[in-house]
């Protein structure tokens, strides 16, 4: 109660074993004398910050994002499509789509595919497509044959 954003994650996302997700709503309010989350511990004390809850922003995990073994999301974050996230990363900000980013803080290591890949892929949205459509474009999907994904 009293969290006003969202946890939006796509479809056909993996994510592993530990991986962690910090609302915005999750770090301590800090306008006061005390950083104590008294409403955690006790709900009727919740009206005494929900003015200060307001403009918190969302965190949007894109489709088939891949997050890594103990990687931990903070708040607001917001992963392009298809980034992959690598094991213990602490990622932040705006990740672009079909990025590979590790550390902490992560940084980009590489792009999966050629800019003008990508491009086509995002318009293509693949996940948007009724289920039977994907299973008949696994072939393509699991290759990285652009021309044959085009056909399907």
């Amino acid at each position: 109660p009293g969290a006003p954003e969202r946890l939006m994650i796509g479809p056909f996302c993996q994510i592993a074993h530990g991986a962690r997700f910090i609302p915005a709503s999750a770090n301590h309010l800090m306008t006061g004398f005390t950083t104590y989350p008294f409403a955690i511990f006790d709900p009727a004390t919740l009206p005494l910050i929900l003015g200060q809850l307001t403009g918190l922003s969302d965190t949007i995990i894109g489709p088939d994002c891949w997050i890594g073994h103990g990687a931990l999301i903070l708040p607001g974050a917001r992963l392009g499509a298809g980034v992959i996230v690598g094991a213990g990363a602490v990622v932040g900000g705006e990740i672009p789509a079909y990025s590979i980013v590790a550390g902490n803080p992560a940084r980009t290591i590489r792009h999966r595919f050629a800019p003008d890949v990508i491009d086509r892929l995002l318009e293509l949205a693949w996940w948007d497509w009724p289920l039977d459509r994907i299973e008949a474009a696994l072939p393509a999907l699991l290759a990285d044959d652009l021309g044959a994904l085009l056909a399907c």
